[in-house]
This record gives structure tokens, C-alpha cells and sequence, in this order.
């Protein structure tokens, strides 16, 4: 009786055959290789899809929803500033928040071994991380100014509610005593004591960035904090980041409305709305409202940090991230308008109660957060309460955006270098936090607004523009639109609307380039609280700022480098994709096709002219394929195929094809 079986083989495997004697009997070994301990291990996906969405939404939804937006809303024409804000949302946000999601997702890489897909333009990951570097540094500062005051909120009297403290002037004058004093003088100048609390008592300030001072142990000891409490979060991976941020990323929005539904009952909220959202129209023909607009729109949804692009390289391959695209940057835009409601209650509340104008007490940055929200907060009853959740807020804020950053940087390294990384991830990320604390220490000096102030300008200003500026034209004139489309088809099932394509091409590039010539033309040096930097300060700065971008030509240079050929020849190699650029190893894979679909069960010999009869006959009028051919039974061809197969079978396998058909 003749039989045949379909053998395939393995791609970390051989197929090794013995041939027996007479009795025509075969032994099949497949020998699987293993992978060794230098290979990388398996990389990471969300468990869910909500962890995606709440890590994407944390990630934008940071500090500047709540200290910068209602500030710009208001210097720039009120409810009026949201018709340049939709806009430059709708043109250039979503349209650059999609290239990202759709470069990680498909490729499943980091922000470095992504842009395979452009070698020339390599340099985009590495400015990516640079910029992300610098923002670590200074934004966990930030995080340990809200763990500073959330520790000294607990107590039955917050103490930057009165004057008569260590740290307090002879100018201090205390909120409840406003009023009157307002009120009989003509020309009055006032020093809350929520602004010595924070210039005197927590920062220490000196005179300038030139004059270090001492080491501040306090805020070291919570920058020191703010650092373990990020490791501890991500020394998993998005494993451990996933289940963190259903709490970091939703307890800000539960205490946005506390702050909202307890703000709008207060005498005098009305005007602080009211303040926030009039309209002034005539606003719409100066170019800086526009500019605030597109400006506020990049740094908002984290458009060139490669946080964007970083979250989703560990999502499924066929997640719909055309979706995520408009679905996260609305909500993110969506928060800050909210947020701007819940400021400017309590900022016209306090206006209410010092007698003042709402515009007397307006701040942006800082000042909001951690004098004028902070001084509003005592005027009302069990004040400890409300600064506990403000600053648990900003805390949660702060460390939502620092998970994304760093992670960046991780795994942009862990994916360029996997063998050498992938397994020491836990101790990269360490080294990263210990360093990066000990740069942070400057800020913890008595200068330390001062260098916080300093990289908060430079180090993601211009930068960013000019990182998405280029990834824009890389991806649409290098790459192609035609293939981008066709990945994202891929994905999604569809190819992208030609809104998307137009502005991919064309808008947004233009609108980029606008904000860079407008950045240029308006640039002023650094300064903190009208205090001018000295020359060296703004040159650091300047140096921070193109540290990033000058990678971009730099790494250029380096792809033409390795190319070889005349220069056009070069150039044409370093515009292509290189060999390991494709899907990632999460998208669905075709099976093989079977190429056998009857085997001969006769109970004839081979060749025998019955074996083809009975097949024809049971086989619905298809013959069985005789020994590793492509011809039927009892085809003539067919022996010389089969006498051909088992000589390369007897000498290990080589030249066979990848289905191999042996008798048994």
C-alpha cells in the first residue's frame, strides 16, 4: 500500500530524512533551533486597548492644558482664539499626530530603527530623543514643586495663606487685607504671600542664573522622590505603565470637575468666565494669535517628542489608528478648553475677594500654578482639602507626560541596539533616571527656577517645529505618500481620506514653515520674571536648542557615507528603505498555500496502471501526485522526478523545495 505526506520545513529548523532499505521506510527528524541567550526577547504589546488611549491621553494632557491654554485663551481674544486653534488643529495637529501613530504602529520600532524606512533622514529619531532628554530633566523638576506643596498642604493651615512667616517682607500683604488697601490708595503695589512662599521659601531665588547659592535638600529629596516613583512605574515596560495610568490618567479629569462644580459657586466666578471666553474678533488679524495657536497645538499633542510614535509601536498591527488620530488630540483640546473653566472661576473668585480686576490676577506657566491658583485656594473654607487634589493633580499631570518621554528614549535604544539591550532594559532605564537626577540637581540649587526656565524655553521650542517640518517632507516626497498610504492601508483596511494626503503635502508643511519664519522674527532672549540672562545663559540655551537638530544633517551625512557609488547614487540609496524595513512581527502573516490537495492512498504499487484508475475514481477525477513531483500518478515524468528527490534527500535535504513529498 502506497501512501504520501506533506513534510514543510521549519524556518529555524532542517528536515532531515533517512532512507531505509527495501522496505521503502523513512524516519523524519525536524531539529527546531532555539533561540540563544543573546537573542532579543519578544516585544511588548498593550494588554488593552484602553491602556493605549489613557497612555496617549496622559501623555497630551499634561501641565500646559492647565497653566498655559486659559492663559494664551485669554492674552489672545477669548472664545475668539478658538477659531485659530480648531483650525491649526485641523490642518496641522491631526494630520502630523497621524504620521506618527502610523510610523510606530507599522513598523512596531522606536523612534531611531523607524526611520529605516528613510535612512538619510535618520537623524528625525535622534533629534526626537535629544528633545526628550532635555524635557526630562526639567519637567520631573516641575513634578517635585507639586510633591513640594502637596506635603506642606497637609496641615490645618496652608502656609503660604499669612504674612508674619521667616520668609515673608514688610511688603506682604495678606489676602483678606486687599481689599481695604486697594481701596484707599490710588497706585498699589502688592506681594502676596503665596509669591514669597514661592520665590523665598521654596525656590530660595538669588539674583540671577549667575548666582548658584546653595543646594536646596528639600526640593533634592523630592526631585530624588519624583525620579523613583518613575522608575518604579516603568521598569516593566508598558506592562506596568498600562495599569498605572488608569489611575494617572483619569484622576485629573475627576478633580478638573471637584475644582469646576466647586469654582462656578463661588462669588465672582462669573466674571473670571466670562473674562475667559468673550470674544474679541479684531484679535484674528494679528499673526501672533496664530502662531500661539499652532504653537500651542505641536506642544499640546506632543507632535516630534516620539512619545507618539514610541506608544504606539506596541499596539496590534490592525488597530485602527485612523480613529486615535482624531479621537486623541479632540479630547486632548477638549480638556484644556474644560480646564480653562474650572482657572478662571477661582481666578475670578479671587479677583472678587481682593477687589481687583480678573486681569490683576491673571498668570500663565508657574505663576499660575503655584501662586495665584495656590493664594485663590485660601480664600476658601477647609483650603488644605482643595490644594491636596490641585496638587495631586498636577502631580499625576506631570507624571502621565514623563512616562511617555522616557520611554521614548528606552526603547528608541532598545530597538536600535536590540541585542546588546533588549535584556538589559531595567538597567538602562536606571542609569537614565540616576543621570538624569543628577543633572537635575542645578535646579534644585537657589538658581534653579532660573535653569528650569531656561531649558523650558529652548530645549523644546523651534526645535520641535523644525523635527516635524522635516518628517513631514520625508514622509511625503521621500518615502512617498503612495506607499505610506498603501501601509496604512495594510492596517486599517482602507487608505486615508485626501484630506489627510493634502495635508501631509502641503498645509501642514506650510503652516510649520510659518510658525519657524514667525518664531525667527519674533524671537527674544530668555528671561524669568523681567529678569533678563546673561550672555552665556542665552548662548546654553541656544546650544540646547540646536543639539537636537543639528543630528538631522549630521546622521544625512553619515547615511551618504555608507553608501557607495557617485553621489546620486548615494543619495537614491540613502532615500531607500533598507532591508529590515516592513510591517511589524505582530501583523498577520499569509499561510502557505497547500500544494498537494490528494495523496494517493492505492492499495496498487507505484506505477502500477490500477493505482491511477483507482484514484481517478475516489480523487473526483484527480490523481494522487506520485513521490516529490508535480506530475500524476502513473505520468511517465513523474519516476524521474521521484528517483531525482530521493538522491538530494540521501544527501541532506539541500536543493529540495519547501514541500517535499516522501512515501511511507
Amino acid at each position: 500500500m502506497a501512501s504520501y505526506e506533506s513534510v514543510s520545513k521549519e524556518e529555524h529548523g532542517l528536515l532531515m530524512t533517512e532512507l531505509g532499505d527495501k522496505t521503502n521506510r523513512h524516519t523524519e527528524i525536524e531539529a527546531q533551533q532555539k533561540p540563544g541567550d543573546d537573542e532579543p526577547p519578544a516585544r511588548d504589546q498593550w494588554d488593552a486597548k484602553v491602556e493605549f488611549l489613557l497612555s496617549m491621553i496622559g501623555y497630551c494632557v499634561g501641565l500646559g492644558n492647565v497653566w498655559r491654554f486659559p492663559y494664551l485663551c485669554y492674552r489672545n481674544g477669548g472664545g475668539a482664539f478658538l477659531i485659530p486653534y480648531v483650525i491649526m488643529l485641523v490642518f496641522a495637529g491631526i494630520p502630523m499626530f497621524f504620521i506618527e501613530l502610523t510610523l510606530g504602529q507599522y513598523a512596531g520600532l522606536g523612534s531611531l530603527p523607524v526611520w529605516n524606512c528613510i535612512p538619510i533622514l535618520k537623524g528625525i529619531g535622534w533629534a526626537m530623543c535629544i528633545i526628550s532628554a532635555w524635557t526630562c530633566i526639567y519637567y520631573n523638576m516641575i513634578i517635585a514643586w507639586a510633591l513640594y506643596y502637596l506635603f506642606a498642604s497637609f496641615t490645618s493651615v496652608l502656609p503660604w495663606r499669612d504674612c508674619g512667616h521667616w520668609w515673608n517682607s514688610d511688603a506682604c500683604v495678606e489676602s483678606w487685607g486687599v481689599a481695604n488697601k486697594s481701596a484707599n490708595a490710588t497706585n498699589f503695589t502688592r506681594i502676596g504671600p503665596s509669591e514669597e512662599y514661592w520665590h523665598v521659601r521654596v525656590q530660595q531665588i538669588t539674583g540671577s542664573i549667575s548666582e548658584t547659592g546653595s543646594m536646596n535638600w528639600e526640593l533634592s529629596l523630592c526631585l530624588l522622590l519624583a525620579w523613583i516613583l518613575v522608575f518604579l512605574c516603568l521598569f516593566k515596560g508598558v506592562k506596568s505603565t498600562g495599569k498605572v495610568v488608569y489611575i494617572t490618567a483619569t484622576f485629573p479629569y475627576i478633580i478638573l470637575i471637584i475644582l469646576l462644580v466647586r469654582g462656578v459657586t463661588l462669588p465672582g466666578a462669573r466674571d473670571g468666565v466670562l473674562f475667559y471666553i468673550t470674544p474679541d474678533l479684531n484679535k484674528l488679524r494679528e499673526s501672533q494669535v496664530w502662531y500661539d495657536a499652532a504653537s500651542q497645538i505641536f506642544y499640546s499633542i506632543g507632535i516630534a517628542f516620539g512619545g507618539v510614535l514610541t506608544m504606539s509601536s506596541y499596539n496590534k498591527f490592525d488597530n485602527n489608528c485612523q480613529r486615535d488620530a482624531i479621537f486623541i488630540p479632540l479630547t486632548n483640546c477638549a480638556t484644556s478648553v474644560f480646564a480653562g473653566f474650572a482657572v478662571f472661576s477661582f481666578l475670578g473668585f479671587m479677583a472678587h475677594e481682593l477687589n481687583v480686576e480678573v486681569k490683576d490676577v491673571v498668570a500663565t506657566g508657574p505663576g499660575l500654578v503655584f501662586i495665584a491658583y495656590p493664594e485663590a485656594l485660601t480664600l476658601l473654607p477647609a483650603s488644605p482639602f482643595w490644594a491636596i487634589c490641585l496638587f495631586f493633580m498636577l502631580f499625576t499631570l506631570g507624571l502621565d507626560s514623563m512616562f511617555v518621554t522616557l520611554e521614548t528614549i528606552t526603547t528608541a535604544l532598545v530597538d536600535e541596539f536590540p541585542t546588546v539591550l533588549a535584556r538589559r532594559k531595567t538597567w538602562l532605564l536606571l542609569g537614565f533616571c540616576v543621570a538624569m537626577y543628577l543633572l537635575g540637581l542645578t535646579q534644585c540649587t537657589q538658581a534653579g527656577i532660573y535653569w528650569v526656565t531656561l531649558m523650558d524655553w529652548y530645549a523644546a521650542g523651534f526645535c520641535l517645529i523644525v523635527t516635524a517640518f522635516f518628517m513631514a517632507i520625508g514622509i511625503c516626497y521621500i518615502y512617498g505618500i503612495k506607499r505610506f498610504s498603501a501601509n496604512i492601508e495594510e492596517m486599517i483596511g482602507h487608505q486615508p481620506s485626501i484630506y489627510f494626503k493634502v495635508c501631509w503635502m502641503f498645509v501642514s508643511p506650510a503652516l510649520m514653515l510659518f510658525i519657524f519664519i514667525f518664531s525667527l522674527v519674533t524671537y527674544s532672549p530668555v528671561e524669568y520674571n523681567g529678569k533678563a540672562y546673561p550672555g552665556w545663559g542665552v548662548t546654553l540655551g541656544l546650544l540646547m536648542a540646536f543639539s537636537s537638530i543639528i543630528a538631522i544633517p549630521l546622521f544625512a551625512i553619515f547615511a551618504l557615507y555608507r553608501q557607495k557609488g557617485s553621489f546620486l547614487e548615494r543619495l537614491k540609496g540613502a532615500c531607500r528603505p533598507t532591508a529590515s524595513w516592513g510591517p511589524s512581527k505582530s501583523a498577520p502573516r499569509p499561510e502557505p498555500e497547500e500544494e498537494v490537495t490528494y495523496k494517493s492512498d492505492s492499495p496498487y504499487p507505484l506505477y502500477d496502471p490500477r493505482s491511477l484508475e483507482y484514484d481517478m475514481k475516489h480523487n473526483n477525477g484527480v490523481p494522487g501526485l506520485a513521490n516529490g513531483t508535480k506530475f500524476p500518478l502513473y505520468d511517465p515524468r513523474s519516476l524521474e522526478e521521484e528517483k531525482s528527490s530521493k538522491e538530494k534527500i540521501a544527501n541532506g535535504g539541500e536543493g529540495l523545495e519547501d514541500n517535499v513529498f516522501t512515501a511511507v
